[in-house]
This record gives C-alpha cells, sequence and structure tokens, in this order.
C-alpha cells in the first residue's frame, strides 16, 4: 500500500496542554498515540485525479498550517500527521485501505473519498470502526440518508444541489425533453433520480436515460441515438464526471449534437474539466458549482497560496477539503482531544465561516453541510482574461434551496 506521509510538530507547550489534560475546550486534553492523523483517500491516478487527487493532500497540509499558526503554543495536538492512499475509484479497495488507514496507520478522520459507491464502503467502515470520516468528493444523498451514521459528515455538494440547479434552470428556460445518460453505479443512478426528479417538477420530462460502464472512454452509441429519439430531446444531460465527462463531451461536439438542436447540460463540472477541454468545447454551458476560484478577494487569495504549492487553480473539491481538514482541527482544538465521539459533538451544528463554507451550518441531523450554491455559465474563449478564469456566477442559490430537507431514512 503506498502511502505519503508528513509529519509536524507543534510547541512544546501544546505537548504539555495535550499531555496534562489543560487543553481548550475542557474536553480532557487527551490526543490518542501523541498526534492527530488526517488521512487522504482518493483518486491520485485515474478520472478523478486532477480533480482533487494529490492536490487535495496539499491543501489539507495548508489546513494543518493555518491551524497551527492560528492557536501556536495553545495547539492541543504535540503533532500532526498527514497521510494518503488511492483507492482507484473501487469500492473493495477503499473498504480495505479504510481499514487500514484506521488501524494501522492511526488514522483519526478520513477525508474526500470521490466515487459514490467507494465512500459508502468507507462510511461503513467508519461506523464499525468508530472513527470520524468526512467525504468531500462523493455526491451520493445516500450518505446523508439510508447510509447515514454517527461518524460519517458530507461535506461540500450532493447529488440534490447539483440536479436542483441546472436541470431546473435548463428545464424552466425552455428545454422541456431531456435524454439523460449516466455512468452505472452509485454516483450516476443518485444522479439520474435527482435529475429526473428536477427536471419533472420544472415541467419537463426525460424522454429517455441510458446507463453506461464506469469507467468509459467511447459514447457513441449513446450519443448517435439521440437524435433518433422520440420525441427528441431539446438536451442531452450527461452526469458522469472527471475524465469520462471530457470523453463524453469531446463526443457530443465530433457529433454536432448542437448544430442538430440538442443543447448539452452537465451534471457535474470542475474547473479541470474546463481545462482540459477548452472553453470553446463548452461556450454557454450552464451547470452547477459550489465554490469558485475567484469569485471574491478571499478565495482567490487563498488560490494563489494553492497555485504557489501546485503551480495551477483550485478546483472547488479542493477548498472543500481544505475546509473539511481545517473544521476537523478546530473541533479537536475546541475538545481538547481527538476521540471520536466528542469530535461528533463538535461538529454536528455547527457553524462554519471560513474561506469555502462561509454562511454555512453542519446539520446535526443528518451531517451535511448546508451552504450556498452557484448556478455558473462557461466562458466563451472573448472573455477569459487570465488562465484559468473559465467561469462566471450566474446567480447564488441560497444554502435553504440548495440542498434537500434531512431525510426520515437517516438515523444517527
Amino acid at each position: 500500500m503506498r502511502m505519503l506521509r508528513r509529519s509536524v510538530a507543534l510547541a512544546t507547550v501544546g505537548a504539555l496542554l495535550a499531555g496534562c489534560g489543560g487543553g481548550p475546550g475542557g474536553g480532557g486534553g487527551k490526543i490518542s498515540d501523541g498526534a492527530v492523523v488526517l488521512a487522504v483517500l482518493n483518486d491520485q491516478s485515474g478520472i478523478y485525479a486532477d480533480l482533487s487527487g494529490r492536490g487535495t493532500i496539499e491543501v489539507v497540509r495548508m489546513a494543518v498550517a493555518d491551524y497551527q499558526a492560528k492557536y501556536g503554543d495553545k495547539a492541543v495536538a504535540e503533532k500532526i500527521d498527514v497521510i494518503a492512499a488511492d483507492h482507484q475509484n473501487k469500492p473493495d479497495v477503499a473498504n480495505s485501505k479504510a481499514q487500514e488507514l484506521y488501524d494501522r496507520q492511526r488514522a483519526d478522520v478520513i477525508v474526500d473519498v470521490p466515487t459514490s459507491s467507494a465512500a459508502l464502503a468507507v462510511a461503513t467502515v467508519a461506523k464499525n470502526k468508530k472513527k470520524v470520516f468526512l467525504d468531500v468528493g462523493a455526491a451520493t444523498t445516500e450518505l446523508e440518508g439510508k447510509g447515514c451514521n454517527k461518524y460519517t459528515f458530507h461535506y461540500g455538494y450532493n447529488s440534490y444541489m447539483l440536479a436542483n440547479g441546472t436541470a431546473t434552470a435548463v428545464t424552466r428556460d425552455g428545454a422541456k425533453n431531456w435524454y439523460v445518460v449516466y455512468p452505472d453505479y452509485a454516483f450516476g443512478q443518485d444522479m439520474e433520480r435527482t435529475f429526473t426528479a428536477a427536471v419533472k417538477n420544472s415541467g419537463g420530462t426525460v424522454v429517455e436515460s441510458d446507463p453506461t460502464p464506469f469507467p468509459n472512454d467511447n459514447f457513441s452509441t449513446f450519443l448517435l441515438k439521440a437524435p433518433d429519439l422520440k420525441p427528441k430531446p431539446q438536451v442531452v444531460g450527461t452526469m458522469q464526471a472527471g475524465g469520462d465527462l471530457v470523453n463524453f463531451v469531446k463526443q457530443y461536439n465530433e457529433y454536432k449534437l448542437r448544430d442538430q438542436g440538442i443543447e448539452l447540460a452537465i451534471g457535474l463540472m470542475f474547473l479541470t474539466d474546463i481545462h482540459s477541454l477548452g472553453v470553446d468545447a463548452l461556450r454557454g454551458t450552464r451547470f452547477t458549482d459550489y465554490w469558485y476560484w475567484n469569485a471574491n478577494p478571499e478565495n482567490r487569495a487563498w488560490a494563489d497560496r494553492f497555485q504557489g504549492k501546485v503551480g495551477r487553480r483550485p478546483t472547488a473539491a479542493h477548498a472543500a477539503n481544505y475546509s473539511a481538514a481545517l473544521q476537523y482541527l478546530e473541533a479537536v482544538q475546541r475538545g481538547g482531544t481527538d476521540n471520536a465521539d466528542a469530535v461528533v459533538g463538535q461538529l454536528e451544528g455547527r457553524k462554519v465561516n471560513d474561506m469555502f463554507g462561509r454562511g454555512g451550518t453542519i446539520r446535526a441531523q443528518d451531517h451535511l453541510l448546508i451552504h450556498d450554491a452557484y448556478l455558473a455559465q462557461v466562458k466563451s474563449s472573448g472573455e477569459v482574461k487570465e488562465p484559468w478564469d473559465y467561469e462566471k456566477i450566474i446567480k447564488t442559490i441560497p444554502a435553504a434551496e440548495a440542498f434537500q430537507q434531512p431525510s426520515a431514512a437517516c438515523r444517527l
């Protein structure tokens, strides 16, 4: 198992506080194994590596540095370790690596985990091990539905938020007939359900929906089928993500579906996808985003730090992982311990006001982070004034509208 590790020692006064039970928050000042260990579990070599991958390891280190700078010798932990593993987008691999991270590597928390099937597997491990899991990368609403548990938090976005923004806006603007193409695993299945519901609630119809293999690099069968459907769809909605999305859009343009009156709608798109394709391939495409690096001066300043370390601009996933790691460390600080039950208690109902989640709340009922989302549009090449500035925010979707109400299926 390939691991990356970085350990940072904090000031000795913090060590004394931790050792004697005098840490902030009255939680006993106890740090297990002498260190707080944050583990990044994600795709570091496949279709989701660009949107998160090794960049997420760096943002977790940034969160550690910011925590240290804020608390200095009053920090609870003597040291903080950042470790990482590649789950290869496979639920069985995610399961085994999560167990190894929690047991052998002594991880106190696992963050990220894109690929919904992998995230659901890790959530089960977290429940059984009674360890904290902050999922950022997966979209499935099962994490706050029937798959929820006391130790799992869903932090960033979900398929309801994506559908509620994109499908609602496109349908209300006149594209009533949809053809939905989705990857045949937990993420895609959930996206198909939520997008279909949003289209219908907005007065539209899903003419047909088709599952595709995952991962996949050839979508010609589905794209060639679209113009012949009855009634003819006005929009093809692709629920693919990462490298699969890039391939889908390339083939959509190759078969000139736009010229045949079939608009493109994208369920989930990241900045790195636009960069890979180029704005001309996506000009005018609307999609739901949940953070943008150039939306305001605070975001841009943080993005400048990221670029200095990684060499490019961050995605929303990078920003959310930074926030998740920082909020975890803040919870440890408040409670004076990395004990999982104590940390859970500190996170439930917590207001989030950092660079990513400003104005957000970690909902106590189902552990879903509620925050504003954005309806975005890809700029034309003439509108792009600097590298990576590919999006314009059309409107803000308030947190109360962006996410679904708590599900009766969730039993924490």
